[in-house]
């Protein structure tokens, strides 16, 4: 008899919280889903430069996906994550980048979700408190705080620059 995982985790450190969102890249890639959500102030503590981060990424956008990020700015993810600027480049087409500026940096959530599969979410940058869940219920809660924010954010983040 084997014994049955965990819905709902907290974590308490910050490589607790990287390889949360590590696996959550890998869920979301194995086990699909039509849509995933990025959201931080500026992602500058995610791994999303990470090589196996973008190889996630790939496998999970090629059957028709969108992918929505959501960030006050954009400026520490051109500094800090080259390789997945250069994949959003790629993948402009199921990526959609968002900014909202009219907002309390700590009244943005930080979260990745991956409706029906998985929700990752950071509740204190400081001490890194977060919790990983796979339950229904978290995913309903994040998805209707994302929507609160996403209502009020505009697009931002081309792709590429078109110059005359």
């Amino acid at each position: 008899m084997t014994a049955a995982l965990p819905t709902h985790r907290m974590l308490h450190s910050r490589s607790e919280f990287h390889d949360a969102l590590r696996e959550a890249f890998a869920q979301a890639a194995t086990q699909g889903c039509r849509e995933l959500f990025l959201c931080d102030p500026d992602f500058a503590d995610w791994p999303l430069g990470e090589m196996a981060v973008v190889e996630l990424l790939t496998r999970w956008a090629m059957s028709h996906r969108k992918l929505t990020v959501l960030a006050l700015h954009y400026d520490e993810v051109v500094r800090r994550h080259p390789r997945w600027v250069a994949w959003r480049r790629q993948w402009s087409h199921v990526v959609e980048c968002r900014a909202i500026d009219d907002i309390d940096p700590e009244a943005l959530p930080t979260m990745l979700l991956a409706p029906g599969v998985v929700t990752v979410r950071l509740f204190d940058a400081r001490n890194h408190r977060a919790s990983v869940s796979t339950e229904v219920a978290d995913a309903v809660r994040a998805r209707e705080d994302l929507d609160a924010v996403l209502q009020r954010s505009v697009n931002a983040f081309p792709a590429s620059t078109l110059g005359l």
